[in-house]
């Protein structure tokens, strides 16, 4: 066969090749998931701009939350456990893309025969002479090669890829969870000390309130049950005081394993010197498909599903192996690596299913359901990614004018505890009134703590569900999406 024919014959099986596996297999296309109305409120400007490309270097400004998330990066053991699931997802992309390729193995064979005299009929040999045995050396190099006729081990190479990518989409998703667990954990924290400061120095202040009303009473300004009612009030403050630095305790340690070390205390700054979140951009709905990795990593799920029924449908046809073996054989060990020692033999074949008892059509019903739970899982993804942002928006802008209220509120309960001191002083008021008026200041205030950490950790959570903390950073080591992935 001439050069140009081999060429055309060649030339040929691949357009065959090529055209075959377009029978079996589709192209994949993204799926069509509408993303209007993700956002249900109007005073919402929707534009390019959005909270999540912000670093979160630059979302949050204590340095010691910075140190902290920056210690939660290297070494939570959750993000850790993400990292090395990427490195199993590329060992099985690595595996499904080297099936494309022919196997070669080396092979060493002697053998050693001997026949019994009655198991071959010698014609003319004398009654006493025996069948010779027989020698055979070979060294040869062994060849099998799956032709992808109808794309199965393609479509089976991509399927690990987009699971190669959903475990980095995961990744991700795990550090912006991270990264907001750590900046709450951190707020709440500092809420607690500031619930402990006020709440001793409320404790000073009812000690102060004491000695007034054990002085008053000798001069029988009120009675010895303004006076009880007075350190009773006391020890109520003071009685939360180990509650308070218990909790702390608490929070350090759930902080601490966050951060993937032992319990034990955390520096930290105090509640008043944190900004919250000033920017409150959304971006367009389809940036959150862009942003969220869940969303990410559902649709790569889907992606891997459709792979594999593409796959599931290519083991209806036939399939196509070539096996070659080349190599010396010989009778005697001085021989064998002579020019006349060489054998070769080239095998093709060709298995077409017939019966499989089923298994084929229960693969490709197994893969078609498997690859609509994937879309429905990937709609649900973007449903709950559009409820997060939607209540963190709203919690955000709820309590900034619950805070504004609450500070109208603590004007007015510290002029009342003001003004019912001076008039007990002077015996125009009894000590029940300033008892009320201070029960509802410290009220109040721990109130507006808890106010001030709903702003801290509302902001936080609309960072996170944005899809914010992961595109600007490189602490976790990411995998390149491969050119072959790109849209």
């Amino acid at each position: 066969m001439s050069f140009t024919s081999r060429f055309t014959f060649f030339a040929a099986v691949l357009l065959g090749v090529s055209l075959s596996s377009c029978i079996a297999t589709k192209s994949y296309q993204k799926p069509d998931v509408a993303t209007e109305n993700l956002y249900p409120f109007e005073q919402v400007t929707l534009d390019s701009t959005t909270l999540a490309d912000m670093p979160w270097q630059d979302v949050f400004r204590d340095p010691r939350l910075r140190q902290l998330i920056d210690e939660a990066l290297d070494n939570n053991l959750e993000l850790q456990q993400a990292i090395q699931q990427i490195r199993v997802a590329e060992a099985n992309f690595y595996e499904g893309r080297m099936s494309l390729f022919p196997s070669l193995s080396a092979n060493g064979d002697v053998s050693y025969r001997e026949q019994s005299d009655n198991s071959v009929s010698f014609g003319g040999l004398p009654d006493d002479a025996s069948i010779p045995a027989s020698e055979l050396y070979s060294v040869s190099l062994s060849s099998s090669w799956e032709l992808d006729v109808w794309g199965k081990l393609t479509s089976a190479k991509k399927a690990s890829l987009a699971a190669l990518l959903q475990t980095e989409a995961t990744r991700r998703a795990v550090q912006t969870t991270l990264i907001a667990n750590v900046a709450n954990a951190y707020y709440r924290l500092l809420a607690l000390d500031q619930q402990l400061a006020i709440t001793r120095q409320t404790v000073e202040n009812r000690r102060q309130d004491v000695e007034t009303v054990r002085s008053l009473k000798e001069g029988d300004m009120v009675t010895g049950v303004s006076l009880q009612q007075s350190i009773a009030n006391r020890y109520a403050a003071e009685v939360t005081i180990p509650r308070l630095e218990q909790l702390i305790t608490e929070q350090e340690h759930t902080l601490s394993i966050l951060l993937g070390r032992a319990p034990g205390s955390i520096k930290r700054g105090t509640l008043p010197e944190q900004a919250p979140i000033d920017s409150l951009t959304t971006g367009m709905p389809a940036q959150l498909l862009r942003n969220r990795p869940d969303i990410r990593a559902a649709e790569y799920a889907f992606r891997s599903a459709f792979e594999l029924t593409n796959n599931a449908r290519a083991y209806f046809y036939p399939s196509f192996t070539l096996t070659a073996q080349g190599g010396y054989q010989s009778l005697e060990t001085e021989d064998l690596f002579q020019p006349g020692s060489v054998f070769y033999n080239l095998v093709a074949g060709l298995t077409q299913p017939i019966f499989n008892r089923g298994q084929n059509r229960a693969r490709l019903k197994r893969r078609k359901a498997q690859q609509e739970q994937a879309l429905l899982q990937l709609k649900g993804t973007i449903l709950d990614a559009s409820s997060e942002v939607s209540n963190a928006l709203s919690q955000y802008q709820k309590t900034d004018r619950q805070l504004q209220l609450r500070q109208k509120q603590l004007e007015a309960l510290e002029n009342a505890v003001a003004y019912s001191r001076e008039l007990l002083q002077y015996g125009e008021a009894n000590y029940t009134e300033v008892l009320t008026a201070q029960q509802q200041l410290l009220s109040a205030q721990l109130s507006n703590i808890n106010d001030r950490l709903q702003q801290l950790t509302a902001g936080v959570d609309l960072y996170r569900a944005l899809g914010g903390g992961w595109n600007k950073t490189q602490k976790a080591t990411a995998v390149e999406q491969p050119a072959e992935t790109q849209d």
